[in-house]
């Protein structure tokens, strides 16, 4: 994980509060007592200044035990040395007791100075820097950016990583969560991350880590989304907050069968209806072969089309429907009518209504001619002539009558004929041989 760019920006941030002295100072009335803290004062601060942290640290001790209340100063200028006395020494134990001496140092400040919005940030990430690869001391450094968050609605969106790294390693290490736990905590901070972005910060590198540990959690498949998340959705489906998570993941994770995503989309859809939700509804209805509701879905999607090319798509898969259903007229009104809002269904829509013909002739043959009878292939053929379709014409002109078929009948080759039947359709006659 990144997080060197992090780390340079809040060093800025913390050395700026490394302060001498400020307003509000508390000498002790015993003036021996006065005149050693003024003395040890004056030492820890000469030894800070010459960056010798380790030393700094003993006359610093005696301040924060003896006048604890001397002045907020020794409390700032008390992380960053003993920060740096951490970074100074090699040895574990005694690195351990300075990190440790950090984060007392921001506890007692907090206990004396009541101001923790100001720095809560700050012992979060020392926190992170210093725990993260402890299990049990990560969930202090976890309960300081969620003060941070509480105290001020949100964090420095340089912080993210940092904090989610410690909730996916709470995760690994202590289970401490459970999956709709995880993803809450990930959309609440790709809100504070989308609310920085919108005032033009770059936030790709935030987004990028947020998504590699989501990921390395391996909380979300199509069996989560649909068996966990979806049952609660289930359970209480006005859980819209539930909803946009399961359609967000089931668009991330392609789970776009599961009965959880199509519950999502209609709760979805209810609230802001769309062509694109009202599309993507209708066909999840005929993969399940419920004609009724993809029509029914097809004709709001119809009238929510933003262009003609969505109104042509509806229209095309109206006729579709139609026609699966028995409705023929109804079926080529709509192939027609997709076929004039957009040139480019001129093919699909002409091949339907082709098949229709040539699946129409036991509905349609009265048994008296058999010239008329046949005239529904004509009628077939110039359907899939207009849409380019050279097998499906093959197909219909070896169904068209004989020569003989019309000798026979006193008919013409080139004579018009009406179809008649749901076709009703005026031919020229013409015959396969």
């Amino acid at each position: 994980m990144k997080l060197k760019a992090t780390l340079l920006a809040l060093s800025a941030v913390l050395l700026a509060g490394m302060v001498q002295a400020q307003d509000g100072w508390n000498w002790p009335a015993d003036p021996a007592q006065e005149a050693k803290a003024r003395e040890l004062n004056a030492a820890y601060t000469d030894y800070m200044k010459s960056e010798q942290f380790v030393d700094a640290t003993h006359p610093l001790n005696w301040l924060l035990v003896n006048v604890p209340e001397l002045n907020e100063s020794i409390y700032i200028n008390g992380v960053n040395i003993y920060k740096g006395a951490a970074d100074e020494v090699t040895d574990a134990a005694k690195k351990g007791v300075y990190q440790d001496s950090v984060i007392a140092i921001y506890e007692k400040r907090g206990e004396l100075f009541n101001n923790e919005s100001n720095w809560i940030e700050n012992k979060a990430y020392y926190g992170y820097q210093f725990y993260k690869s402890d299990k049990d001391k990560l969930k202090g450094a976890i309960a300081d950016f969620e003060k941070a968050m509480e105290l001020n609605g949100t964090i420095n969106y340089q912080l993210t990583a940092a904090y989610f790294d410690l909730v996916y390693r709470n995760y690994a290490y202590n289970k401490a969560y459970t999956g709709e736990e995880i993803l809450a905590i990930h959309d609440k901070i790709q809100a504070m991350l989308d609310t920085e972005a919108a005032k033009g910060t770059d936030v790709t590198n935030q987004k990028g880590t947020l998504e590699q540990l989501l990921v390395a959690m391996e909380l979300i498949d199509c069996d989560f989304i649909e068996n966990t998340m979806g049952s609660k959705l289930k359970a209480d489906p006005t859980n819209e907050v539930l909803a946009d998570q399961i359609f967000k993941y089931s668009v991330q994770y392609k789970c776009f069968s599961s009965a959880a995503f199509l519950q999502a989309l209609e709760i979805k859809h209810a609230k802001e209806p769309s062509f694109s939700t009202s599309q993507v509804i209708a066909m999840r209805y005929m993969q399940e072969d419920q004609s009724d509701k993809a029509e029914g879905m097809w004709n709001q999607a119809y009238t929510l089309a933003e262009n003609a090319t969505q109104k042509s798509d509806a229209k095309m898969e109206l006729a579709k429907i139609y026609a699966k259903q028995g409705k023929k007229s109804a079926a080529r009104a709509a192939a027609k009518e997709a076929a004039e809002l957009d040139n480019s269904k001129t093919s699909d829509a002409y091949s339907l209504i082709g098949g229709m013909y040539m699946n129409s002739f036991n509905d349609c043959k009265g048994g008296e001619s058999r010239i008329k009878d046949r005239s529904i292939y004509i009628a077939a053929y110039n359907a899939y002539q207009r849409a380019g379709d050279s097998q499906g014409m093959a197909s219909a002109r070896n169904q068209f009558p004989s020569r003989e078929e019309v000798f026979t009948e006193g008919m013409q080759v080139g004579a018009t004929l009406n179809t008649g039947c749901w076709i009703g359709e005026t031919v020229t006659l013409a015959t396969r041989d």
